[in-house]
């Protein structure tokens, strides 16, 4: 049987240089996930001086890369590393090593991979010792290679071994372990008519024989099987109808789970399950995204997936507290920006039932080696062979803001259209999707090559103000009644000790912030034609070249601060739109210095509040999502409580002379 162990503790990391066959002295010991990113990837530890502004243009300030980008290595002995059975093989296991990793045993290369967000594997067995020490060193590095996607981005491009590492036994017989680091089993489940549904599974063994037969189960969420069958060892493929299917969505998450084993004669060699949904969408220029048959626009939020001074370096846990946060918000959908995530976030988003938008790092600036775009086609292969089988995806992304530079080399669209062309062979059923950055020309033949499209319009923060997104896009829409568009992305930076009375455009204030975003809502929601919109971004993150509103190395458009302890103001507008258990937030809690006469700002789901003011009734209104009180503030402290359906929620402001 297969077994398989996480081998996390007990690694040397060496910041320099090394060599492959032995530890160098003075290695420092670390335990997996990590990254030495993991502090100057978003500290600003040494920017002195503004940057460019990214939306216009101004890509100057590339050069200047602020944080440690550079070529290390990582040790692991084994004094008795696990011995496969006669014949069988053994694997190391990577989730992801950002960028690219080189891997030796016992000095000896194994192999290379080349793209730091995806997993891939190893075939150690015929290196090993069999007796006495084995030494698995990987040399990893995030310097910039012009033939390895990400080129050029708005976000640290964190260097590590930050997904952890295991080790994979296997009999000779054994479900693939080599092909683009997938799991060796593939589920297309098909709603039909009348409850029922169609899967097709497929696997894909490698040494067997005619000893051996492939079994396929199914079973409920409760654990219990619903079907099972067997196949010949040359016909590892199924397809079967089962009645009385729930389908997984945002409201009901159901999983199946499939199983697929080799059996020898009385013995189960090796067996692989995967979680699965039934479920069915579409998308329509004017009705917008259809889920399982019923109108349903994806309200959602961008995320990155690194964390304050852990780096991209995160835990299971930490990456299910995240998927939690969003599903508090009441979001139903996550763009995952820019990269391929761990597969603990992808099974958070199948477990919570949010519909999830992947994409590969195709991002900002096309590299013109060809060997660029062969990184692109294999990071897109691996991309989907590895989350073929996670329900909560339903768009494949093939680049984001390739027009930034403002250049459009010759084969940006014929490498599109292959891009393209690759997904559909792999998966037909799943949307493909586009991120336009905001300049990008109506009749550009970027346009047409996706099923859907979406904007990332940031107009009230870099440009114009916020309410020219309502009419841009109406305009957009009436020229372009065909296109199936969404808000790719739109945001706005709020730094939550920064206030204002009277808060502008590019103040970096929480409360321009809260505008914004109260004002996003409000033409989000009157639109159900856009298929979906996506906030930019849910927590705030590392983008190192960075230095905006006084807060050097991130990018602080996050609803959600980047240690994940404080939500913003903004944070609840959208929980008052999208989360229907009741709620009532006071805003501006951090601006508690106030003139004597104030504005008190209240969001709640609810249709009528009531706000208190030093145990007095101030009032009661009737409104929608955004209720707002002028108040006066005696003199020192002011107790605030609002109310509303049975909830509540408090606030101290200051009566203060001056303003701030």
């Amino acid at each position: 049987m297969r077994k398989t162990m996480e081998i996390n503790e007990n690694w040397y990391f060496v910041h320099g240089e090394g060599l492959p066959g032995q530890v160098p002295k003075g290695a420092e010991r670390v335990t997996l996930p990590h990254s030495w990113n993991a502090v100057d990837g978003h500290d600003g530890h040494d920017i002195d001086k503004p940057t460019g502004d990214w939306a216009a243009g101004d890509l100057a300030h590339s050069a200047m890369e602020h944080y440690d980008r550079g070529s290390y290595w990582y040790y692991r002995k084994f004094e008795n590393i696990p011995q496969p059975l006669a014949g069988g093989r053994l694997y190391v296991e990577f989730p992801a090593a950002g960028q690219q990793a080189v891997v030796y045993i016992n000095g000896q290369k194994v192999t290379e991979h080349k793209g730091g967000y995806s997993a891939f594997r190893a075939d150690v067995t015929d290196f090993l010792r069999k007796t006495g020490e084995n030494l698995l060193a990987v040399n990893v590095s995030n310097e910039h290679r012009k033939d390895v996607y990400p080129q050029h981005a708005d976000f640290t491009f964190y260097g590590g071994l930050y997904r952890g590492a295991k080790l994979v036994s296997v009999a000779k017989a054994h479900f693939d372990l080599d092909h683009c680091g997938g799991p060796g089993l593939a589920v297309r489940a098909v709603p039909l008519e009348g409850g029922f549904a169609e899967f097709h599974m497929t696997a894909y063994p490698v040494g067997v024989n005619a000893d051996n037969i492939i079994e396929f189960s199914v079973a409920d969420a409760d654990g219990r099987e619903i079907f099972s069958g067997n196949r010949p060892h040359d016909q590892a493929e199924l397809a079967v109808t089962l009645p009385d299917i729930r389908l997984w969505g945002p409201s009901d998450p159901y999983l199946y789970t499939v199983t697929a084993r080799i059996i020898r004669r009385n013995e189960v060699v090796d067996e692989i399950s995967c979680r699965c949904g039934v479920r069915r969408f579409a998308a329509d220029p004017s009705r917008g995204f259809i889920f399982n048959g019923n109108e349903m626009p994806l309200r959602g939020v961008c995320r990155h997936q690194d964390r304050l001074y852990e780096g991209n370096a995160l835990t299971r846990e930490e990456h299910f507290e995240d998927a939690r946060i969003i599903r508090e918000l009441g979001a139903n959908a996550i763009r995952l920006a820019h990269y391929q995530h761990s597969q603990d976030f992808y099974d958070a988003c199948d477990e919570l039932g949010l519909i999830v938008w992947a994409e590969i790092p195709f991002i900002t600036i096309m590299s013109e080696d060809p060997e660029a775009h062969e990184n692109a086609m294999s990071q897109m292969r691996e991309l989907i062979v590895q989350n073929y089988n996670h329900p909560c995806i339903c768009f494949w992304g093939l680049s984001n803001e390739v027009l930034l530079g403002r250049t459009a080399p010759r084969a940006l669209i014929p490498n599109h259209r292959e891009l393209a062309a690759l997904v559909k062979s792999l998966d037909p059923d799943r949307l493909t999707t586009i991120a336009h950055v905001a300049g990008t020309p109506e009749d550009s033949e970027l346009h047409g090559i996706t099923d859907v499209e979406g904007y990332n319009n940031y107009l009230g923060w870099y440009v114009g103000t916020m309410e020219d997104n309502g009419p841009w896009l109406d305009d957009y829409h009436e020229r372009h009644p065909e296109r199936c568009v969404a808000l790719s992305e739109y945001g706005c930076e709020g730094i939550i000790t920064y206030h204002a009375d009277e808060p502008v455009r590019k103040d970096y204030t929480e409360d321009y912030q809260t505008l914004y975003h109260e004002e996003m809502a409000r033409v989000i929601a009157a639109r159900p034609w856009l298929w979906g919109s996506f906030v930019w971004n849910m927590f705030d993150f590392g983008a190192a070249a960075r230095n905006e509103g006084g807060v050097a190395g991130r990018n602080n458009k996050g609803l959600v601060t980047i240690d994940r302890k404080i939500r913003k103001d903004s944070f609840y507008i959208y929980k008052a739109y999208w989360n229907p258990e009741p709620m009532v937030h006071i805003c501006g809690k951090r601006h508690f210095e106030r003139p004597e006469r104030t504005e008190i700002k209240i969001f709640s789901n609810l249709p009528e509040v009531t706000l208190y003011v030093n145990g007095e009734k101030v009032g009661t209104q009737e409104g929608e999502k955004v209720f707002s009180f002028s108040v006066r503030l005696k003199e020192g402290t002011n107790l605030v409580r609002a109310e509303a359906g049975g909830v509540s929620d408090t606030a101290v402001l200051d009566r203060s002379y001056k303003r701030l």
